[in-house]
């Protein structure tokens, strides 16, 4: 089973995208190449700001959807200290 990774890319408009993929370095790379999504290609040059460890492909889909509904500030306290409390939105 191929390892899953979720990750936040901080956009030149300090915006944040999140994602999923099996490759970080190859998404990142497609993303700042403008062939990573609509999102990220008006907002170029992107860089990782912070990655999940190892998931499912499954789990890492949820954690994707769930870290997408998170505020700003959540997201900015996930990238400052690796966690954030777990809550149903």
């Amino acid at each position: 089973m191929t390892p899953w990774n979720v990750y936040l890319l901080r956009c030149s408009d300090d915006s944040l995208y999140c994602g999923a993929t099996t490759d970080i370095e190859r998404r990142l790379r497609e993303h700042n190449q403008g062939v990573g999504c609509r999102y990220t290609r008006s907002r170029l040059p992107v860089r990782l700001v912070w990655s999940s460890l190892e998931l499912s492909k499954s789990e890492a889909f949820r954690e994707e959807y769930r870290i997408k509904r998170l505020s700003k500030l959540i997201k900015e306290e996930l990238i400052d200290d690796g966690s954030y409390k777990k809550k149903r939105l």
